[in-house]
């Protein structure tokens, strides 16, 4: 664990702008266009950019030859943007090797799952264990830090780009087989824990441990759930160095990577003791299907990432109109940059920012979106969306003094989630564990509950609602915190498919949720029924037996060992089994979902939930369908109206209440398509 910096974390600029408001910027590409670095500086100016991303993938003009340094380009650039008030985020450029590198050193190109070494070229394809990369990452770090660490416009340090990927090499399977025997110390203990005597497969040295592979063993599940923890600790590893060689030399600048929300391949919780911020690139299909469906999946995303730190974050990328790279190139309708942009700052964020400043000319991204498009000017509808919120921006000084505090957290686990994929049943056409939080996450944003989404290793102490779905795993203690949070008085949510793994994916014995929480919820499990794609059951309630909601997908068979039963099922062989239950624990009480409910339920439930245990709405009032609210709190409490559909939206205010940014007093207001609101609680 690195020390952070001790400088205010969060960059704060001078004066009434205190939001980040800018892009990804690669000057290297137009070096010899100096009228388009001039055009630059001033279409900035007038977009309202006060800070830049640079030299993210600047490698080959920073080092062109090995050990050769070119860097008074980079100092002419972020002396001209400085003195034009536009701050700069500097980047590590280890996300994209330059060619000598690759050639001369083959490697560090990665070995792919089917055991070949890949070629030089494209992007996030350098071996994380290669000790010649992480010495010339060190190197060119170094000679970063010492050109520019001091340097009055440079106020944070970004990262390399969107850490991902494995590399199978004999480099990464040694250290591998070292860090499995760092962690279980003997074979005897690994061979329990893998379970490694089915099949006979029992290890009897440590170099016969392979990754899973296609052409090797691949149904080991702790190991392939080993694997992908390996993966995380070595991306952390090789970040740590790079923070190692920029600290060496400035240990005060604060310093982020950008993240990709629920990318499955990484455990970013795993990233948060050595980030100083959390950042994060958002890139939502607008416009392809239901918009607020669409709303509602990226809120949850800027949840996960402001979860990580507990912390303001900063939205890192976004695109200003639409990307080149998903299955449609769609354009943000007028109105959906400034909601979908300020939708991020009422999650928390305090930047907003885009790739990429200027389109490229060539290559995998000239057609991706940009502020200043090939016409190179700014008379476009794209370049007036952004200096229309750029403006908007400058005037919010006042919402940096804030922050988002939940009542609620979200169990979402990515550990949890590798091993549940990686199962063989009960549902191999799909366990939807990401799509079941989200459907539990769905509810509370609809009615402006602010949520966290947290993982096993956070502390559940200061919520008053945590809502666990599919907690297929138990590890990192989650058993003793769940028991007690609530026997201190919280209110604890379960569902089936939950404490049936350890850690290491070995069933508990003794029944199902194991490790004792079968005592927290008041029931044991005996079986779980798979139902086909369109196939259903119902739940009935059983204070009154006309009211059923469908279930779906899959149907837990439990009993009570002391819990009220709330709700049973229908109708098959289980029908009047219990489906819903209630249980008293100490001085809280813990709910059980044994089936995979309606989202009609999960609303009325959480909203039941909500109103009984006192938990904060950002506004109480029943709001159109599509109208969300989110609350960040502090000096002033602010609510964050916004309006995802196509069509104006009357509002009812409880009371009236101030506009932040008119001065207006409000009580019916009205919004537009795709318009945001701010008012002071």
């Amino acid at each position: 664990m690195h020390e952070p910096a001790t400088k205010p974390i969060m960059p704060k600029l001078p004066g009434p702008a205190r939001l980040l408001h800018g892009g990804d910027y690669n000057p290297d590409q137009w070096l010899d266009s100096p009228d388009v670095l001039a055009q630059d500086i001033e279409l900035m100016k007038k977009a309202g950019v006060n800070c830049v991303s640079l030299g993210i993938f600047a490698w080959a003009k920073l080092e062109p030859e090995e050990s050769r340094y070119d860097l008074d380009w980079m100092a002419a650039i972020i002396d001209n943007l400085y003195d034009n008030g536009i701050y700069t985020i500097l980047a590590t450029p280890s996300g994209a090797k330059p060619n000598w590198l690759a050639h001369r050193y083959t490697e560090v190109c990665r070995v792919n799952r089917d055991g070949q070494r890949e070629l030089p070229g494209e992007r996030h394809n350098h071996c994380f264990t290669s000790p010649v990369y992480r010495e010339k990452t060190r190197a060119i770090n170094t000679v970063l830090a010492k050109r520019f660490a001091d340097h009055p416009g440079v106020i944070l340090w970004h990262l390399s780009n969107e850490y991902n990927g494995e590399c199978y090499c004999s480099q990464c399977v040694d250290a591998f087989r070292l860090w499995l025997r760092e962690k279980y110390g003997t074979m005897e203990k690994l061979n329990h824990q893998w379970w490694s005597a089915f099949w006979s497969h029992t290890i009897t040295d440590w170099n016969q441990i392979y990754p899973p592979v296609p052409y090797g063993e691949k149904n080991v599940h702790a190991l392939t759930l080993d694997w992908k923890r390996f993966v995380t600790h070595q991306t952390v590893d090789f970040m740590r160095q790079e923070i190692d060689a920029l600290r060496a030399v400035c240990p005060d600048m604060p310093v982020t990577t950008n993240l990709m929300g629920f990318y499955p391949g990484l455990n970013y919780f795993k990233f948060k003791d050595d980030l100083d911020i959390v950042s994060w690139d958002n890139y939502p299909q607008w416009h392809t299907g239901d918009d607020v469906e669409t709303a509602m999946v990226t809120a949850m995303a800027h949840d996960l990432m402001r979860s990580i730190k507990g912390e303001p974050f900063l939205l890192m990328e976004s695109t200003p109109s639409m990307t080149n790279w998903q299955p449609f190139s769609k354009l943000k309708r007028p109105g959906m940059h400034m909601l979908s942009s300020m939708q991020a700052i009422a999650h928390g964020s305090n930047s907003v920012q885009y790739f990429q400043w200027r389109k490229s000319r060539g290559s995998s991204e000239k057609f991706h979106g940009a502020v200043v498009d090939h016409c190179g000017h700014g008379n476009t509808r794209v370049f007036r969306d952004v200096a229309e919120l750029g403006s908007r921006m400058a005037d919010l000084g006042f919402v940096a003094d804030t922050a988002v505090r939940p009542d609620v957290a979200i169990l979402y686990d990515w550990e949890n989630r590798w091993a549940i994929d990686n199962a063989r049943g009960p549902r191999n056409s799909g366990m939807h564990y990401v799509e079941t939080v989200t459907d539990h996450y769905r509810p509370l944003w609809e009615m402006g509950i602010n949520a966290d989404i947290v993982d096993m290793e956070c502390d559940l102490s200061r919520y008053k609602l945590v809502i666990a779905p599919m907690l297929y795993m138990y590890r990192a203690g989650i058993e003793q915190k769940l028991k007690d949070f609530v026997s201190g008085g919280g209110t604890l949510v379960g569902t089936y498919w939950s404490g049936v793994v350890n850690e290491n994916d070995l069933c508990f014995l003794g029944g199902f949720p194991g490790g004792g929480m079968d005592e927290v919820f008041g029931i044991w499990a005996e079986e779980i029924d798979s139902l086909p794609d369109g196939q259903t059951n119902a739940l009935v309630l059983e204070s009154d037996r006309s009211v059923r909601y469908p279930v779906s997908e899959l149907c837990e068979l439990i009993h009570t060992r002391g819990a009220q039963v709330y709700a049973t099922y229908e109708r098959d062989f289980y029908a009047g089994m219990p489906v819903v239950t209630q249980n008293s624990y100490g001085n809280g009480e813990a709910w059980y979902l044994a089936a995979k409910a309606d989202p009609a339920f999960l609303r009325e439930f959480y909203r039941k939930l909500a109103l009984a245990r006192g938990i904060t709405m950002a506004i109480d009032a029943d709001l159109p369908h599509g109208v969300v609210a989110s609350l960040r709190k502090g000096t002033s409490d602010l609510v964050f109206l916004q309006n995802y559909n196509n069509q104006d939206a009357i509002i009812m205010l409880p009371t009236t209440m101030k506009n932040m940014e008119t001065g207006e007093a409000e009580r019916t207001p009205v919004l537009g398509p795709y318009e945001l609101m701010i008012l002071e609680l």
